[in-house]
């Protein structure tokens, strides 16, 4: 399984590699990725890169999402995979309501 790990394009664009799972997420991790929200007040993140992802990983974007908007940062995914949409779907969750 592929350690996650978020990286930067430029100021305003990022990218999520590896897997998004309980296994692959821990404080240590989680902790250090909301540093990037600090840096500018619009940012996108691609998803496109993402092997696997699970219920961790959708509570990581809510997460992202909700430290954004305290900021005043515009924060938006792309290319997300299916398996974080169905399970936003199943949870009643649409990722641009926060």
């Amino acid at each position: 399984m592929p350690a996650f790990s978020l990286n930067k394009q430029n100021d305003e664009s990022y990218f999520v590699e590896g897997d998004l799972t309980f296994f692959t997420l821990n404080k240590k991790t989680i902790k250090k990725s909301f540093t990037f929200l600090n840096t500018t007040k619009k940012i996108c993140i691609d998803l496109e890169k993402v092997t696997a992802a699970d219920s961790a990983g959708l509570a990581l974007m809510i997460e992202w999402l909700k430290h954004s908007k305290l900021l005043n940062t515009k924060l938006t995914f792309k290319n997300i995979p299916q398996q974080l949409l169905t399970l936003a779907k199943l949870s009643n969750l649409d990722l641009n309501d926060f």
